[in-house]
């Protein structure tokens, strides 16, 4: 048999490694960071991703995880560490020490390793996200050391996910006290504008002057307290020659404050008549960013919710036999070939096999299937699902960072960090889009200190700071990784894992939908489908003896009639003598009567006419399906088919395809009758069959035909080219590890209701992203011209710098919102909760390999 060698439609780089990125709050800042690691020697590609707060880095060769981290700190930027303590078995002398450090060092985001001899203890400095701790016992494990862990915890806990909160609380915090503070400012301020009562109160009081100097501390307290944070990032920032969104509002704000305090403790210096004071400007600025920040980051946090449902799924403990007995583990103890006791209502902790005991298991948090399946010894089990009624015992096959959730965690992680196509054009205009913000800012104060009214100056500083407020690339560079992020993670709740970002974009505009027949439209696997016996006959009868004939068979037809005769109970008879005639069939003695099974052509050489089942015959071929004759004691006894019956959902599924303006065509190595028939009855719109492996990629390349776009499903390894080769590969999740590898996208499900969601929902994001794309470019596009006061000559508008700050909060809130709206996203074909629960659970061992 040929090997089939999967297609590889990306180039091969050594390594690629994630990393974390703290202190990014803008596009202008993936830009910054993108443009710092790329520079590095030996980098291929870099992606950072503003939503994830992540930078995914490929390397030509070996990763050089410290000089990332360098190259991001330079930029202005913070990475995160952890520190961890193992105890490390095994030790005897200084050599186990060099041992041990330099397999750790040789883990990808290590910055540090201290083993020590005499405690027999370590100490490591590591990346989060990069490294864990499991990768670090693994180094152990493979210098020939065992680890030990001292401290029991929470071997799942998200640290990435603890900062953020921090960061929520100190937002929340700093939002809490910028408000106070400005509260009696824009009183003072507005108030004494708008409200003639409170002019008269403040002049009769305390007076302007006196007004001014309350104004003065307390916006002071603002932007270099609650504000702080904007010049810490901003102000480097600019003397990089690097600016940021900090930077925007660090020269806003400076600028209205710097004329203010001119205006409060100079006045002589200005023209007269523009003494004016904007502290009220600055102050609700800081204010109503630092709020849109807090929104954004409460939003950016419900954005991974389905990663967060994910990681919940995974049970804390497992009771684990050991040593005769008994006891339970943290989950992280659990090794490969334990014996894990399960018991009812509990979830089952890792991936294994059962060995005792039988019960009933809700796969659905993990195929999206609602009917429990039953589990029986040898049956597979998958961590994260849970246990409905009986009590059971299975082998771990399966531990930490190789069972299927984890496997479809990190799938559904990297898609969310993922890239797409359309976010090219985004990086083109944030890469000059703050710097362009700043020129046009100093080119609106120059043209109204130049040409505008008295007091010009007021008006030129007035608009520009509203130029440089409005400006928001906060939304741009939000606008596509948080829908992705939502849609990859809503797609997984309904059993549709992308393991490539880019196909939510791709899978969008394909025209043609290829299926492979074979366990796609079909379960897989032959089945007795027909079995009409002849007069005097009856067909449990004949089906009991047919079967006690073929069980001596090693044809998988023989297989299938065994099957079905014992799915309807049958007990089936001792057979006395057997004897199998190539090319014709087989037959034997049972209970003393003569049975014989075969073609139509062993029915002539035993002297039986079958032109009674002539019309059955006629009905079954075109079918697809190969009628086999039984005969009884010298008599004509009944017409059999087997055949692989097609799914009960691939019609659902090819109907919904063609209602989205879908072509579906079929490739198959099946014979030419066989695929045509399944075609008729389907509707299926081309047919390409009697084709192997290589054959089915040019097929892939003879439906690509005017330019359209493939997606092909399939779920064999003879599947894998052309999963390599089309524009998106889908592989049904009961398929082989090969298929999957090779494959953009896996459908947990196991049939083809998961293409049509899939392609829905990628429709549905790509529709997302576009609107967000369009609020950012349209809002910038329109309010940038509006703040630089293009509206005056014609209505006498101009925005206060106070309203450009509300509505650039308002920009990003409304681009995370609208993404959040993926979240309620219905799938177009749903699983039916009364469906056959015996056939409706697929295998869920290799859905994430």
């Amino acid at each position: 048999m040929a090997t089939v060698i999967p297609l590889q439609r990306e180039a091969r780089t050594g390594a690629t490694i994630s990393i974390p990125v703290e202190g990014m709050t803008c596009a202008s800042c993936v830009g910054h960071v993108e443009k710092a690691i790329g520079k590095l020697p030996g980098v291929a590609s870099v992606n950072v991703n503003l939503a994830t707060e992540r930078a995914d880095v490929a390397f030509t060769g070996k990763p050089d995880a410290s000089a990332v981290v360098r190259a991001v700190e330079g930029a202005g930027y913070a990475v995160p560490e952890s520190a961890v303590e193992l105890g490390v078995e095994g030790m005897t002398c200084a050599s186990c020490v060099a041992h041990v450090e330099k397999a750790l060092k040789a883990v990808p985001g290590v910055a540090a390793a201290t083993v020590n001899l005499a405690t027999e203890k370590m100490n490591v400095r590591y990346l989060n996200g990069v490294a864990s701790v499991e990768d670090l016992e693994a180094a152990i494990r493979g210098a020939g050391y065992e680890p030990r862990r001292l401290v029991a915890g929470d071997a799942s806990a998200d640290r990435e996910r603890d900062a953020r909160q921090r960061e929520l609380a100190n937002l929340k915090r700093a939002l809490l006290i910028a408000a106070l503070l400005t509260l009696p400012v824009f009183v003072l301020e507005m108030g004494s504008h708008l409200i003639p009562a409170v002019h008269d109160f403040v002049m009769g009081t305390i007076g302007m002057r006196t007004s001014w100097f309350l104004q003065f501390a307390l916006t002071t307290a603002v932007l270099f307290g609650p504000g702080r944070r904007f010049f810490q990032k901003g102000v480097p920032a600019i003397l990089r020659g690097t600016p940021d969104m900090n930077s925007l509002v660090t020269v806003g704000t400076s600028a209205a404050w710097g004329y203010s305090v001119v205006a409060t403790l100079a006045p002589q210096v200005l023209p007269a008549g523009t003494a004016n004071v904007y502290y009220e400007a600055a102050a609700v600025i800081v204010t109503l960013i630092l709020l849109g920040r807090y929104l954004e980051a409460k939003a950016k946090g419900r954005t991974s919710e389905a990663i967060k449902r994910l990681v919940g799924l995974t049970p804390k403990t497992a009771r684990v036999e050991r040593d005769g007995e008994v006891i339970e583990l943290p989950i992280a103890d659990v090794r490969a070939g334990d014996v894990v006791q399960v018991r009812p209502g509990e979830k089952v902790p890792v991936d294994g096999e059962v060995t005792e005991g039988s019960s009933y298991v809700d796969e659905s948090m993990i195929t999206g299937e609602p009917v429990p399946v039953a589990k029986e010894a040898g049956a597979e089990v998958v961590g994260g699902t849970i246990n409905k009624t009986g009590a059971f015992s299975f082998r771990a096959t399966k531990v930490g960072a190789d069972t299927v959730l984890a496997n479809i965690i990190r799938m559904v992680e990297q898609a969310q960090g993922s890239k797409l196509p359309i976010q090219a054009m985004v990086d083109k205009v944030t890469a000059w889009f703050v710097p362009a913000v700043m020129g046009v800012a100093a080119l609106t104060f120059l043209i109204w200190l130049i040409l505008g009214p008295t007091p010009a100056l007021t008006f030129a500083l007035v608009n520009a700071v509203a130029v440089l407020i409005i400006a928001c690339p906060c939304a741009m560079g939000l606008a596509t990784p948080t829908s992705i992020m939502v849609g990859t993670g809503r797609a997984a709740e309904i059993g549709v894992l992308f393991r490539k970002g880019e196909a939510l974009q791709t899978l969008r505009d394909v025209s043609v939908v290829a299926l492979d027949k074979t366990g796609t439209l079909t379960e897989g696997r032959p089945e007795l489908t027909d079995l009409t016996p002849a007069s005097g006959f009856e067909r449990d009868e004949v089906l009991a003896l047919v079967a006690a004939v073929e069980a001596k068979s090693e044809h998988p037809i023989a297989d299938a009639i065994v099957l079905a005769a014992e799915k309807r109970g049958l007990r089936v008879p001792a057979l006395q003598g057997f004897e199998a005639t190539p090319g014709y069939g087989v037959s034997g003695t049972v209970g003393g009567r003569t049975v014989a099974v075969g073609a139509d052509r062993y029915m002539k050489k035993l002297g039986l006419d079958v032109a009674a089942f002539a019309d059955e015959a006629a009905r079954l071929g075109s079918e697809g399906k190969s009628p086999l004759y039984a005969a009884i004691d010298g008599k004509l006894a009944a017409v059999i088919a087997v055949a692989d019956p097609i799914k009960d959902t691939t019609p659902e599924a090819i109907r919904a395809l063609h209602d989205l303006g879908l072509k579906v065509a079929m490739i198959t190595g099946d014979n030419r009758a066989t695929a045509e028939a399944v075609a008729r009855q389907l509707g299926i719109d081309e047919v390409v069959a009697e084709v192997l492996p290589d054959g089915k990629v040019d097929a892939i390349h003879h439906l690509r035909d005017g330019r359209r776009k493939v997606a092909f499903v399939g779920d064999g390894i003879n599947d894998a080219p052309a999963l390599a080769e089309a524009d998106v590969g889908l592989a049904i999740g009961t398929g082989t590890d090969v298929a999957i590898e090779s494959a953009d996208v896996v459908l947990m499900s196991g049939d083809l209701r998961g293409v049509v969601n899939a392609i829905a929902l990628s429709k549905a994001t790509i529709k997302n992203i576009k609107q967000n794309l369009f609020w950012a470019f349209a809002y910038n596009a329109a309010l940038i011209p509006v703040a630089a006061g293009a509206l005056y000559p014609v209505s006498g508008t101009l925005l206060s710098p106070v309203f450009a700050a509300g509505a650039m909060a308002l920009s990003s809130v409304f681009v995370l919102s609208n993404a959040l709206r993926l979240k309620t996203y219905k799938p177009v074909l749903a699983a039916d909760r009364g469906e056959r629960a015996a056939a409706v659970a697929p295998h869920a061992r290799a859905a994430a390999a």
